[in-house]
């Protein structure tokens, strides 16, 4: 099934009625779904979507990635009530997990931790949240993917542009070597620009702190 399948349309529609999803037109959120596909380069086996909430672009990748099995976490029990109708809606029982906790919690779980290829992230937070939520939860040479904002919107310097940040970029070396992370550059697609972060080396047995910590107290 392609990620254009009307029945996905009216999903994210029933999402975008329930608050879930974010303003433009539901065709947009698809495409740069799509563009989460094209930047990771390959088919994980396992995949996370870090604060999957209106469900994109974790259910839009399911369908375009049939043999993958996902995973889709949201602390919100309102979201993930609305995932598991999507995700039944949509015919993937058999090969998709809604999960409803905190990341830092569900990333010291034994059950979940370095089990996954591949964690998306789309707008769940800074690049220091995000990295030091979503790097738990990456075997080792997994990727976090994740949908960068436009220049213009936060007045970023063309440094971000480059193939890989920099000690003043907003992915600096110094901080993701903390969570045994190395970054593989930006992609700049038609869908949108996409950080492609590596797990070099398995995050260690320090991280993710306490709920609430990584955003108080980011690492970078």
């Amino acid at each position: 099934m392609r990620p254009t399948a009307p029945v996905l349309v009216d999903v994210l529609a029933q999402s975008r009625t329930e608050g879930f999803l974010g303003p433009g037109p539901v065709e947009d959120h698809m495409r740069h779904s799509q563009g989460f596909a094209t930047a990771a380069g390959s088919v994980p086996d396992r995949f996370l979507d870090l604060g999957a909430g209106g469900g994109v672009p974790g259910l839009a990748l399911l369908l375009m990635w049939p043999r993958s099995h996902g995973v889709l976490l949201d602390s919100s029990e309102r979201r993930t009530q609305f995932l598991q109708r999507a995700v039944r809606a949509l015919g993937l029982e058999g090969r998709t997990d809604v999960v409803r906790a905190r990341a830092e919690e569900a990333g010291r779980d034994v059950g979940w931790r370095s089990r996954f290829t591949m964690v998306v992230a789309r707008g769940f937070g800074p690049p220091a949240v995000t990295a030091e939520c979503g790097s738990p939860f990456l075997a080792l040479g997994g990727s976090l993917v994740v949908s960068e904002p436009p220049p213009a919107i936060e007045g970023e310097p063309a440094e971000l542009e480059g193939e890989t940040g920099s000690e003043t970029g907003r992915w600096p070396a110094s901080g993701l070597a903390l969570l045994g992370l190395v970054d593989g550059g930006c992609r700049r697609l038609e869908e949108g620009r996409f950080r492609v972060l590596v797990q070099h080396e398995l995050c260690g047995p320090r991280f993710p702190r306490r709920t609430g910590v990584p955003a108080k107290r980011p690492l970078f």
